[in-house]
């Protein structure tokens, strides 16, 4: 029987995992550099934990959830995202003690039953991270730099960012009898997941990704125009903060967010260049989500970014993300004698962190040199009597053919210097 990868997952292999270094190093180094340390969750958590802190009503849990019963009976759920998982962390290790606001990122597979896309996949990579216990619009403009920082440090260019309020509970649950009076006449033209929508929550009827009647859903009112005076300055606050950092952004009163947990802010980063539209990031304000989750009331706020779609747009803007070369120099040897010799020099050049390769295939001398040659390592050592007579070797750099004599014992101090 032949395996093949299971349908919505797949190998990412040596010709591009170095792309995946290169974004994950990169991002780490943005959130330390504001001071967000790394945490990292378990792959899968007890359903409930989705249920709750996701929303029962969201396409997420309804549709999408890899859900099974362990071999103790317990319901079990792959992680569809972080932020769960994260705030089950926070309130089980006592992180509220912490001084505020802490700042935690992540790198995470994760996991949703979902429609095959170019650039979605059912086990999938997310870039994230929370912030827990600041309440003012500072944090939002904060988090969202992280985003900027990170795209401009990766070379990302032509990336719109997005914003929106879609309010507290109060003003929420007024705008959403406004909003199902609007729908009521029109309930009957909707899918049938806006009808289910219609009383368990209303709002995210504006998110309806169905065709359908579409001057409908674009004619409803927007909560945005109907905050309370605390939401509204919450939202004039961030506006005023990210014209300090400088920050472009448009305001789109359609951006509502799949998932329940989301009050206030709500923002997406969408590309603009043609071929290759979609939004890369997205995330907001959640500043009922651990109190619901039994922890303290706490706010908080976080984003999540797929590394696919994240990958996707670097390609399609050309960005060159350098493949870096880990092996610096191969030695050739002509004999027993001189593999042997090579082994241990080898042992010793990576104990001081420099890469080398030596045959460990049985390779004759030519086979050894044209595989030297195919590897593209641009440096050669040939291991012959004369070099093990003398402790002295000749390097030759594949690029110019230049060619320097080096003591054996000195070849490490040389090699640091390349």
């Amino acid at each position: 029987m032949r395996y093949a990868a299971q349908k919505g997952t797949r190998d990412i292999l040596p010709e591009e995992i170095y792309k995946w270094h290169k974004a994950e190093k990169m991002f780490a180094d943005v959130c330390h550099s504001f001071g967000f340390e790394e945490i990292r969750i378990p792959t899968f958590e007890q359903t409930d934990l989705f249920q709750r802190g996701v929303g029962d009503t969201t396409d997420v849990v309804t549709k999408e959830m890899y859900t099974f019963d362990d071999k103790g009976g317990r319901s079990i759920t792959l992680r569809p995202e972080g932020t769960a998982g994260v705030v089950r962390s926070y309130i089980e290790n006592g992180m509220s003690s912490l001084p505020s606001p802490v700042r935690l990122f992540y790198n995470i597979t994760a996991f949703r039953y979902e429609k095959m896309q170019k650039g979605r996949y059912r086990e999938f990579h997310q870039f994230g991270l929370e912030a827990f216990g600041a309440t003012g619009p500072s944090i939002d403009a904060e988090i969202i730099s992280v985003v900027d920082v990170f795209f401009k440090r990766m070379g990302l260019a032509n990336i719109k960012l997005c914003i929106n309020s879609i309010g507290c509970p109060e003003c929420r649950k007024q705008y959403n009898e406004l909003l199902k009076d609007y729908f009521r006449p029109h309930i009957d033209t909707m899918c049938e997941d806006c009808k289910a929508r219609f009383e368990r929550n209303p709002l995210r009827m504006i998110d309806c990704k169905i065709d359908g009647p579409k001057e409908v859903v674009q004619n409803a009112p927007r909560l945005i125009n109907h905050l309370c005076d605390e939401c509204r300055a919450h939202f004039e606050g961030l506006k005023s903060e990210l014209d300090a950092l400088d920050i472009k952004y448009e305001i789109d009163p359609n951006i509502v967010r799949g998932l329940d947990y989301y009050t206030r802010t709500v923002f997406e980063f969408v590309s603009e260049n043609v071929g290759s539209q979609g939004t890369i990031c997205g995330g907001g304000r959640y500043d009922g989500l651990v109190g619901l989750m039994d922890g303290p009331a706490t706010p908080g706020i976080g984003f999540a970014m797929g590394v696919e779609r994240f990958l996707l747009e670097a390609e399609a803007q050309g960005i060159d993300l350098g493949k870096p070369q880990y092996v610096k120099v191969y030695f050739a040897a002509m004999s027993d004698e001189g593999k042997n010799k090579a082994m241990k020099i080898c042992h010793d050049l990576r104990l001081a962190g420099i890469g080398c390769e030596q045959d460990v295939a049985d390779r004759s001398f030519r086979a050894q040199m044209k595989y030297a040659g195919k590897q593209g390592i641009p440096y050669l050592v040939v291991l012959g009597d004369d070099e093990l007579a003398s402790g002295i070797v000749k390097v030759k750099c594949m690029e110019d053919g230049q060619e320097t004599e080096v003591k054996i014992d000195d070849l490490k101090t040389f090699l640091e210097g390349k």
